[in-house]
Order: structure tokens, then sequence, then C-alpha cells
């Protein structure tokens, strides 16, 4: 995968771009990015990027020119790979689970950090798609974009140690994560539940199946709401409920 970036501050993404698994997958050649500071791109002679918007307002947004010439340096030098470009936005389709794994098939992926007071719409012309980190606002950006990249490069085949490790991951089922436990199996008076020592794998497996309904149900109710209970599930759920007195 090539994962292209823009940004007005390049030296924030030198940390969190090269170390642990990210930067694993570098050294792998399994991700390639690329940052580049779209200013560079401004044909204004002081190098500026931003302006006032017209009709009056408070702040300035980003224009159009440096940003538009920016991705068609990108395009040229990445040939015919197919390009989603995401356009770090409050105002976008807020980013989950589910978008992550839908990025972590695409070839090519160019995230567009945001500065000022926002965007000159045309821009929105340019991009694929406008994700927002949350219900909140950060100065920049390049936070989000670093989050959504870390959220989908781990996602990509062999990334990670265990290929499996990312299936079971909270969200990914559409269920919190069921509780887990390492050695000792007996710390300070604190045991490990007897069922995961036991060996029978059909019970462990009913066991975090169960755990992860009842992580869900307390913690996150609404996610319940998006998937498709089978039977077993809706008897744990009773089960669930009766224990908690709910």
């Amino acid at each position: 995968m090539r994962i292209d970036v823009l940004t007005l501050f390049p030296r924030m993404f030198e940390g969190p771009l090269t170390e642990s698994i990210l930067g694993k997958a570098i050294e792998k050649n399994l991700l390639d990015v690329h940052v580049s500071n779209f200013r560079d791109f401004s044909t204004n002679k002081h190098q500026q990027v931003d302006d006032y918007p017209y009709g009056g307002g408070a702040g300035m947004l980003l224009k159009v020119q440096p940003i538009h010439d920016a991705l068609k340096s990108i395009q040229a030098e990445s040939g015919d790979m197919n390009q989603r470009v995401i356009l770090l936005d409050p105002a976008g389709k807020p980013f989950n689970q589910k978008m992550a794994e839908d990025f972590s098939t695409e070839e090519h992926l160019v995230f567009i950090c945001g500065h000022y007071e926002g965007y000159d719409e045309r821009i929105r012309s340019l991009v694929t798609d406008e994700v927002s980190l949350g219900d909140y606002v950060l100065t920049g950006g390049e936070l989000g974009a670093m989050t959504m990249i870390d959220a989908t490069v781990r996602l990509l085949p062999e990334v990670l140690g265990n290929d499996e490790s990312a299936k079971g991951d909270s969200h990914s089922t559409g269920l919190l994560e069921h509780p887990q436990y390492t050695r000792p199996a007996d710390y300070e008076g604190m045991e490990v539940p007897h069922v995961l020592t036991n060996g029978n794998h059909k019970l462990i497996a009913e066991w975090q199946l169960k755990e992860s309904l009842r992580r869900t149900l307390l913690r996150r109710p609404d996610m319940l709401e998006s998937i498709e209970l089978t039977k077993e599930m809706e008897a744990m759920l009773a089960e669930i409920k009766k224990e908690e007195g709910m």
C-alpha cells in the first residue's frame, strides 16, 4: 500500500510513521509512505496557502490551488495507482473500524490535513471521502490522519505478527472484545476464570462469546442494535441480563 499525506507540518509524522508496527511495515516494504508539505506547491511568492473568505467571516480558508497541484503531482508520480483521497474534516463521516477495513483494501490512500478555519469548498470536489475522527475539533488534521493510518495499516496482510489478531479485536466482530488473561493463573488472589485453564476449547469459545456480549451490553449497548444475533447469542444475552439484574 502507498500512503501520501498532505500537511503543513510534515515533522509531526516523523515519529508515528517510523516507530512500532508502522515502522516495521515500512521496513518490510508492506507500506510506502510519502509526506508532502503542500505549501511547496503554492504559486504565491510568500508560499501563502490560505486567504480570507468571500462574504466575510472569521478565520482563513485553505486555498484550492496548492492542494490541487499537490494532488496532481502525486498522481503523476504514482502513475496508474487508484487513489482514495481523504479529506480530514470535522463535518465528515465519523471514522470507525468498518471504514478502516474498507481503506485497507485500497492500493493508494491520500490524506489531506486541514488547518485554519476550513477549506475552500472547491477542494471537496477533488476528494473521494470526507472523514472526521470524532465529534470534536482539533487544531489540524494531522493527529486524525495518524490515527486513521494506524488503524488501517495494522489490517494489511503480514503487518501484525499474527493476521488472526485483528479479526477478534473490539469492533471488528460487531462486539467488544472479551476479557483476556495471561500467567500467572493466580496473582495475589486474583484468579483467571477456571474455564480458560481447563483446556476445553468448546467451553472456552462459549465463555468468550458470552463475555463479549456482556461487555458490549454493559458498555456499548448501542452496538447490539446493528448486529444480527443468533439464537445462541439471544439466549446468552437473556442469561447475562438475569445475572446483571437488568
